[in-house]
């Protein structure tokens, strides 16, 4: 059974999502404060969060920012907020996905569904993507680089594993957008730029960061690099 965390301070919108997520066999865990929340994904295992951005003690962006430095797990941020401010804030910040309210329950459930048959996708038959000393293993959508881990968010791998699928093209921003979400690639060209920073930050940890280059006015391609 899919297991979700929410944390959201409404409680009547945790009741419904509740009654209407059995019949998906999904269980859903309701934490009203952020600080309760992390605490709970610190103690459990989930397969996704739903994630309110308008939340006692600080906001879902601060929570998001919070849950990153440790997590890596799949994030639908929630919000009566529409603007593309906060969608863009949001993705920046290593949410997967941004779900304006009111909203269908059916329409989140087929988000959930999207992006968990992404996270448990196998659909490369080779066991083990190679790109000089990175290797990417997407049945357990695991990362190295000269045999380190390196803990990626689902559109971090997402990034690496699209731009080492065809080392040396140039992927625009739109291109980008499309190949990790598929939806309004024009509306959130700036994320991409945070996204690429965010994927060198931690592949600098092994030195590795500069085999992402920027092909300005273009967008980003995978280049070999030389590392002792």
């Amino acid at each position: 059974m899919t297991k979700l965390l929410l944390i959201d301070d409404d409680q009547k919108l945790g009741e419904l999502l509740n009654r209407y997520f059995q019949q998906y066999e999904i269980q859903l865990v309701h934490c009203l404060s952020p600080s309760n929340g992390i605490r709970m994904l610190q103690q459990e295992e989930f397969n996704l969060l739903l994630l309110d951005v308008m939340l006692p003690e600080f906001n879902g962006f601060e929570a998001c920012k919070k849950i990153r430095q440790s997590s890596d797990i799949p994030i639908i941020m929630l919000t009566a907020r529409g603007e593309l401010a906060d969608k863009v804030v949001g993705l920046e910040l290593g949410a997967d996905d941004y779900l304006p309210k009111p909203f269908e329950p059916r329409e989140l459930v087929a988000r959930i569904q999207t992006i968990l048959r992404r996270v448990t996708s196998t659909v490369r038959k080779q066991d083990v993507l190679i790109f000089e000393k990175i290797q990417i293993h997407p049945t357990s959508q695991q990362v190295e680089v000269s045999g380190t881990p390196v803990v990626l968010t689902t559109l971090e791998y997402r990034l690496l594993e699209l731009l080492v699928s065809q080392p040396g093209k140039v992927f625009s921003r739109d291109d980008i957008l499309n190949g990790l979400k598929g939806v309004d690639a024009d509306l959130y060209t700036r994320a991409v730029d945070t996204l690429v920073s965010r994927l060198r930050a931690k592949l600098n940890q092994c030195s590795y960061g500069s085999c992402i280059k920027t092909v300005w006015g273009s967008g980003y391609c995978l280049v070999s690099i030389d590392v002792d």
